[in-house]
């Protein structure tokens, strides 16, 4: 998506300070290096920006009832649908991640700079400002293709969808990558050695790695757990431990409690249950995502559950579809909340 000639958008003037278009000097990086409505069209934004984390400040509505909702980069979820009544406007902010490679740390590089998709069910962008963010704290993820980015639809990652529900302030870094188990994870400098890098003091690491882990045994299983775990704290990060999601394996009374749905390898090794004694052990905070998944898919059912996963579009009960990660997403964002791992200002309402 890059810039088009025709810009179909008109800034809306609003308040001091407030969303303005912005003239040609300042999206060249002169005076505060803001970006937009030039960079727009109707449907998209691009935004020539080198690699980093921006505030984008978005105000939304037109002359007629609108829906909007704002994605970018490699499909995530950066704003949901926002309702604004026949001339109102609204204004929204969110913290956005930029890096090269922009999806899968081990997949492509992407195209450069920021893109954004303007879309929802009746969309209408009055304005908006990109500006580089220069307290925002970060939230990178360390996971496997149930968490990542995924590069195209119906599959998305629940850490694709958890940036719709945070405020400006809070950066999403996807760094969860398809097929990968602790043991792959821990060996590529394209994943933790690029995660440990960037961790920087008070930034929360959330790690949810099992489904790869097929073939580990469980004091290797232990140990790699352990490692994550020390190698933020050497950083100065929080790490947050967080059991898997299930798969959508039912038993003929309609319980998962299986080995196939609640993650227990072929070596009999119980990834929930070591990611709770590690946790209990360590001092570290987990989200229980496999307990919470177990109860919402038994609650759902056989066929109710079906619209979490791809099992219509793919007969595969292992990932989810846009619909069940961003309730995946959800319950990170409650627990999030609960626990008191972020602001409560920071994170916006399901």
């Amino acid at each position: 998506m890059r810039r088009s000639a025709a810009v179909t958008l008109v800034a809306v003037a609003l308040a001091a300070g407030a969303l303005t278009a912005v003239p040609a000097q300042a999206r060249t990086g002169a005076q505060d290096g803001a970006h937009g409505m030039a960079d727009c069209t109707a449907t998209a934004c691009h935004f020539d920006v080198p690699p980093g984390t921006y505030d984008v400040k978005v105000l939304l509505g037109g002359e007629d009832a609108a829906r909007t909702a704002i994605g970018g980069e490699t499909g995530r979820s950066l704003l949901a649908e926002t309702a604004t009544g026949a001339g109102e406007r609204v204004a929204r902010s969110f913290t956005v991640d930029v890096r090269t490679p922009e999806g899968e740390p081990t997949g492509p590089d992407g195209s450069p700079g920021l893109d954004l998709v303007i879309g929802g069910s009746a969309p209408a962008l009055a304005g908006i400002r990109v500006t580089p963010a220069r307290h925002a704290r970060q939230v990178l993820f360390v996971g496997d293709s149930t968490v990542c980015d995924q590069p195209g639809e119906p599959y998305s990652g629940w850490g694709q969808q958890l940036p719709r529900y945070l405020r400006k302030g809070l950066s999403v870094a996807n760094h969860a990558d398809s097929g990968e188990s602790t043991v792959s994870y821990l060996a590529d400098q394209r994943l933790w050695g690029t995660v440990r890098a960037r961790i920087r003091p008070g930034d929360l690491v959330l790690v949810q790695l099992a489904h790869n882990d097929k073939t580990t045994d469980g004091a290797t299983y232990r140990a790699n757990l352990e490692t994550l775990v020390a190698g933020v704290r050497e950083r100065g990060g929080r790490p947050v431990l967080v059991t898997p999601v299930v798969r959508r394996w039912f038993n003929a009374d309609g319980t998962l409690n299986n080995g196939t749905a609640l993650l227990v390898n072929g070596l009999g090794v119980d990834h929930p249950a070591v990611i709770r004694s590690v946790a209990a052990a360590g001092g570290v905070p987990l989200i229980d995502l496999t307990a919470k998944t177990k109860a919402l898919v038994e609650s759902l059912g056989v066929e109710g559950s079906k619209a979490l996963y791809l099992t219509d579009e793919k007969r595969d009960n292992t990932h989810t579809s846009a619909h069940g990660a961003t309730v995946y997403a959800g319950l990170v964002r409650d627990e999030l909340v609960a626990q008191h791992l972020v602001p409560r200002g920071t994170v916006r309402a399901r």
